[in-house]
């Protein structure tokens, strides 16, 4: 069902959003010598590399140009052992499940076990309000699941795993040593800074919104500079920008809240080039003046 998901979400996803200025993911590149990512129309997955191990965070859709975009990278998907997972939806896990080109079998996925119930059908994701039911996610990879604030070392990589319910009822963002934070479909970043995700698309919008006030008041409470990373629209270092709307929603067919740098269709990727890919760095974001 993912491979039919994916091509549908393509479709529809891109008729729904374009014009909107909603999406601006990262082009395939390089944050820094440590992170990495690649392109899948609207979404980011990455990467952190370090002392020889590669940590993918998220899966992506299943995405026939995957195995290509990594290779700009110099990253081969059978060195992937370990794979966190922010949430299950498609533009998340669809390289993980059973109909897709299988490039992360022998991957362990690690996942909040809140996350999980959707996963074995115990929960159902839903969109729009509640009325349009998502598909189930099935995979075969071996499952670690995780509970917040938990702890994990994976070859040397500190992981924190911490819980921001909302968008999904268990979904994950996690800090990698203490530098770097992952945060899916938690924050939206606009032209002026960042909202709580997309409204249409999230389980509840005041969990949401509730969820950030506690992550920004944990990373207030650490020193030095996170990069705060997003699953589609880029990154920045400035707690300021990233939190300064996150009591307002990115509400696309209510309010104009919009990115004008975002392209007219996030679905069409012809700016994603390997040379780009190699050669330049992905800025992070910036307040409009």
């Amino acid at each position: 069902m993912a491979k039919k998901d994916t091509q549908h979400q393509r479709m529809s996803m891109s008729v729904m959003f374009r014009g909107k200025e909603i999406f601006k993911p990262l082009n395939t590149g390089w944050i820094d010598d440590k992170v990495s990512c690649v392109r899948e129309w609207i979404a980011n997955i990455f990467f952190y590399t370090k002392n020889g191990t590669t940590v993918m965070i998220d899966a992506g859709y299943n995405y026939d140009r995957l195995k290509e975009k990594m290779g700009w990278l110099d990253i081969d998907p059978a060195d992937i052992k370990h794979i966190l997972i922010t949430h299950q939806d498609t533009d998340h896990i669809g390289a993980l499940e059973r109909d897709s080109g299988l490039l992360f079998k022998d991957a362990k996925i690690y996942l909040s076990e809140i996350e999980n119930r959707y996963m074995t059908g115990e929960a159902r994701r839903k969109v729009f309000y509640g009325i349009y039911k998502l598909p189930m996610v099935k995979t075969d990879n071996e499952k670690v699941l995780l509970t917040d604030g938990q702890i994990l070392d994976i070859d040397g990589v500190r992981i924190e795993c911490i819980l921001v319910p909302g968008h999904t009822w268990g979904h994950m963002v996690y800090l990698i040593d203490d530098e770097y934070l992952f945060t899916g479909d938690t924050i939206w970043y606009g032209a002026d800074g960042g909202y709580s995700f997309i409204s249409t698309l999230a389980e509840d919008n005041k969990l949401s919104i509730r969820s950030l006030a506690k992550l920004e008041e944990n990373l207030r409470s650490r020193p030095g500079k996170i990069k705060i990373i997003t699953g589609h629209t880029g990154w920045t270092d400035d707690l300021d920008f990233a939190f300064r709307h996150r009591t307002e929603l990115c509400a696309p067919f209510k309010k104009r809240v919009h990115d004008p740098e975002a392209p007219y269709d996030g679905y069409i990727e012809d700016d994603d080039t390997e040379e780009k890919a190699r050669t330049v760095r992905l800025e992070k974001k910036k307040e409009a003046l």
